[in-house]
């Protein structure tokens, strides 16, 4: 039998990730009791490396064979290393499957608290109003059951607490936020967004990111050390460890429950109402329950839908929250395999193997099917495009002694754009739970089912040779473009698997991400996205929280 907490509590919170850490946060701060559970372990600042040289390492981070032995999938990923690996989940322990036809990298997934915050890229941008009602704009999928005035109180929130570097450049389709003072471009970024703003009509701009430039309630300014992905001990990055969590457990109100992996949702067999949680110690494979008078599942997007998955009843057969049918359906995750670089004069600039590393590059803003734009005649919807410049060694000189001593010195800046597209949410996109894996737990593990659509097959196309027109503009040399299908790996952004919608025969939760079958019952990670446009999640996943835990507070106000 399950041992079962002595506590009752008013909210049960399950990750503290991006939005687990702000429903934490939002709802302790009012006084209300909350549970933390989080399937990885406490996060502190002496796990942080960020500082550390590889010599100190027992491998020097020079045998990828050690870390791949126990997380094939999680290397894959470039910020899983030898300094941070035990933080990503034992791919062995907690596999999943997918059809020999569809490989799909599942990457990123952490078991610490602050989940993937603390390995996060960190670009934090807003969607726009078109964003939000872009079925009505094309005729493809459902529109969101709310718009950007519903969200642009939050997003202000957020940003504030947060701390994002940004210039603002006044675009619709890319709202300007709450920015600190903007890092500086390079020499080569500010000629790029020149030239192609002449040349192209297009905005580069720098990469809105979760790094502070000025300090912030006890966090410091980032020291452009480099290596974000194995922590900040000036706290100079948004990671809800040291942020939204601890503000939560400073007020005495929110308990951190560790190792906790939520197995299912307990219900109250006499109601439609959800009563606490069920949840395997991941030391002691012991199971334990903990009860609530709310449960906010916020485990990343597919973690999340394997729990509703999993809390099936005779009452809820097919699953939590799923008498619409389409829970686990309409997966999407950005696509990233068109892009291209190019080699840029130094202009003055000289390598340096300690000098400062600038943590953000720029982004250039979507530029195709805008509205009032001429529609693309091969696909709907668009992208955008990460990259920056980076200053060098000349690492393949030639020659020896004196002669190859004084080649390597000579400066090299290669440019590097990489295309992050919207992809359409498909019904033959999607998740269900593999009744033949279980895993270390004895979970029964998801089986994910993703490909590409024609329109991201001409979009991926696109990213490529936009690409290159866009360095060749700029006046880039030895110009390389790619465009190729993108499994097995998406960009780590999945989210639309229990979408929210107006019409409960459609969807999952309501514009406040509340399930439409069990009031009591919330989902408030990326699962909710009724589609994904190409600007990246997360900050919209967190002021999405804010607003539906407000929403949950005048709930329980109500004695609803």
């Amino acid at each position: 039998m399950p041992s079962k907490s002595k506590s009752v509590f008013d909210v049960l919170v399950v990750g503290s990730g991006a939005s687990g850490g702000w429903a934490c946060k939002r709802l302790a701060e009012t006084g209300l009791k909350v549970a933390l559970l989080e399937a990885g372990r406490p996060q502190s600042d002496a796990n942080f490396s960020e500082h550390k040289p590889a010599f100190e390492l027992k491998y020097r981070n020079l045998a990828p064979d050690i870390v791949r032995k126990t997380r094939p999938i999680q290397s894959k990923f470039d910020v899983c290393s030898e300094y941070n690996y035990d933080w990503f989940v034992n791919d062995l322990e907690e596999p999943y499957t997918t059809p020999k036809d569809k490989p799909f990298d599942w990457m990123g997934r952490l078991r610490m608290t602050g989940g993937r915050t603390n390995v996060w890229g960190r670009v934090s941008l807003r969607f726009c109003d078109t964003d939000f009602k872009s079925a009505s704009q094309d005729g493809y999928g459902e529109d969101w059951p709310l718009g950007y005035s519903d969200l642009a109180p939050y997003y202000d929130l957020v940003e504030k607490y947060v701390g994002v570097t940004g210039m603002a450049e006044g675009l619709e389709h890319l709202p300007d936020g709450q920015f600190q003072p903007p890092m500086p471009l390079t020499c080569q970024e500010s000629f790029f967004r020149d030239r192609i703003k002449e040349k192209l009509g297009r905005t580069a701009t720098l990469a809105r990111s979760a790094n502070l430039t000025r300090p912030l309630n006890g966090r410091g300014p980032c020291h452009y050390c480099g290596p974000c992905e194995r922590g900040c001990v000036t706290h100079s990055y948004f990671n809800s460890a040291f942020t939204t969590v601890a503000d939560a457990i400073a007020t005495g109100n929110c308990t951190l429950i560790s190792n906790a992996m939520v197995h299912r949702v307990l219900m109250d067999p006499n109601q439609s109402r959800a009563r606490g949680v069920l949840y395997i110690d991941r030391q002691t494979h012991q199971p334990h329950e903990v009860i609530a008078r709310v449960v906010i599942l916020c485990a990343q997007a597919q973690e999340s839908v394997r729990i509703l998955f999993n809390s099936a009843t005779s009452q809820y057969p097919n699953g939590l929250g799923n008498s619409s049918g389409v829970l686990g359906h309409y997966l999407t995750a950005h696509v990233r395999s068109g892009g291209g670089n190019g080699d840029f004069p130094a202009l003055g600039g000289k390598p340096s193997r300690g000098g400062p590393v600038k943590p953000v590059g720029i982004y250039v803003a979507r530029f195709r099917n805008l509205k009032g734009q001429q529609p693309h005649k091969k696909f709907i919807r668009g992208y955008g495009y990460e990259g920056g410049s980076n200053l060098d060694f000349n690492w393949d000189a030639d020659g020896f002694g004196a002669a190859y001593k004084k080649a390597i010195l000579e400066p090299r800046v290669s440019f590097e754009l990489t295309g992050f597209g919207e992809v359409l949410p498909r019904w033959d996109n999607f998740v269900e739970i593999d009744p033949n894996v279980k895993d270390v737990y004895g979970i029964p593990v998801l089986k994910i089912h993703m490909s590409d659509g024609e329109n991201e097959r001409a979009m991926i196309q696109d990213m490529g040779d936009s690409a290159g027109e866009m360095l060749e503009a700029a006046g880039a040399k030895n110009i390389r473009t790619h465009a190729h299908p993108s499994a097995p790996r998406w960009a780590l952004h999945e989210a639309g698997i229990a979408r929210m919608g107006a019409d409960p025969k459609k969807s999952v939760l309501n514009q406040f991400q509340q399930t439409h079958d069990i009031k009591n019952l919330y989902v408030m990670d990326a699962s909710g996205f009724t589609s994904n446009p190409c600007q990246n999640p997360t900050l919209t996943i967190m002021a999405l929280c804010v607003r539906s835990c407000d929403f949950l507070m005048q709930e329980l106000k109500q004695g609803a």
